[in-house]
């Protein structure tokens, strides 16, 4: 009878073991995008990314190791379902009680060495070059006009209700005269030439 062979004790785990990975997908030309989040709250050696839902971590590992030279240590994945909501996004005419929810996004968590810590820069203070109250003031409209849109119309009232009141009221006094539209503007919308000194722009 032979000999029982000797028994290998397994040796302790090495924390922040870097493996390099060996992905067998080959990317020329990628045709997807990884979205790099900004976490606040993460440690230094942990980063969050979107990704596509077909991206597994074999592949994300693999990318950052061959592209940037990151040495991804372990990976976390989870899908984050999205809301149920009022009709599809970018529909011409919105319909009530249509409801759609939107596609499932999938994000990933990858640790790093901690000898090579990540840290997002500050973020600007000055705005300007980027136009953000132009930004802001279009929000506020595109946030109006659905509003006006919406099942709460009614109930809100309408927007120009106070302007329309006060021409109204200068109209029954006698303050203004009433005078048809297409007199003063033609088909296009802009003011006759004739009658341009008459209205008030």
């Amino acid at each position: 009878m032979p000999a029982p062979k000797p028994f290998h004790r397994l040796g302790p785990l090495i924390p922040n073991r870097f493996i390099p990975p060996k992905g067998l997908r080959k990317v020329y030309l990628p045709n997807f995008t990884l979205t790099l989040l900004r976490t606040p709250f993460a440690p230094p050696n942990y980063a969050t990314f979107i990704v596509p839902l077909n991206t597994n971590k074999f592949d994300i590992k693999d990318y950052l190791y061959q592209l940037y030279g990151v040495e991804v240590i372990s990976v976390r994945s989870y899908v984050k379902q999205a809301r149920v909501r009022q009709d599809k996004p970018g529909a011409r005419l919105p319909k009530p009680n249509r409801w759609f929810r939107p596609r499932a996004t999938k994000r990933m968590t990858i640790e790093m060495p901690a000898s090579a810590p990540f840290v997002w820069p500050s973020p600007p203070e000055d705005l300007k070059p980027w136009d953000k109250e132009t930004h802001e003031k279009a929000t506020e409209e595109r946030n109006a006009e659905q509003k006006a849109m919406g099942r709460d119309a009614k109930r809100l009232g309408m927007r120009d209700g106070k302007t329309l009141r006060q021409q109204a009221e200068e109209l029954l006094s006698g303050k203004k005269a009433w005078r048809p539209g297409w007199v003063d503007w033609d088909v296009t919308g802009r003011a006759r030439g004739d009658v341009g000194a008459q209205v008030d722009l």
